[in-house]
């Protein structure tokens, strides 16, 4: 007869605690800062004469790659922006640009836009 109560007392103890550790988790997954779901691209204009590091950042590589690894990055890049396929030909300068600023190759006047 006592054991009916006691079951019920420790049942309705149980859900309180699995009630409050519940609200205590989902305001914490609340209050966490919000992760981005995609990569973080550069946000920004293009300087006027185009730096390494620049050139580095539209390739997506970094400064100091051997010059095969530049134009394997140039392809990649080339292909997702090519006129022909529906690319901009603004972008597409720029790429090219950047491949030239990463072999040593430029000839100081900047892309054509």
């Amino acid at each position: 007869m006592v054991v009916g109560p006691f079951l019920a007392g420790v049942a309705v103890a149980a859900t309180a605690l699995a009630g409050r550790y519940g609200i205590q988790a989902w305001q914490a997954f609340k209050s966490r800062p919000p992760r981005p779901k995609i990569k973080k691209f550069y946000e920004g204009g293009f300087q006027p004469t185009m730096t390494k590091r620049e050139a580095a950042l539209i390739l997506g590589i970094r400064e100091n790659v051997p010059a095969e690894k530049v134009k394997e990055a140039h392809r990649k890049v080339m292909v997702a922006n090519h006129p022909d396929a529906g690319g901009s030909h603004f972008l597409a300068s720029k790429i090219n640009e950047a491949k030239d600023v990463m072999l040593g190759k430029t000839k100081g006047g900047g892309s054509l836009f």
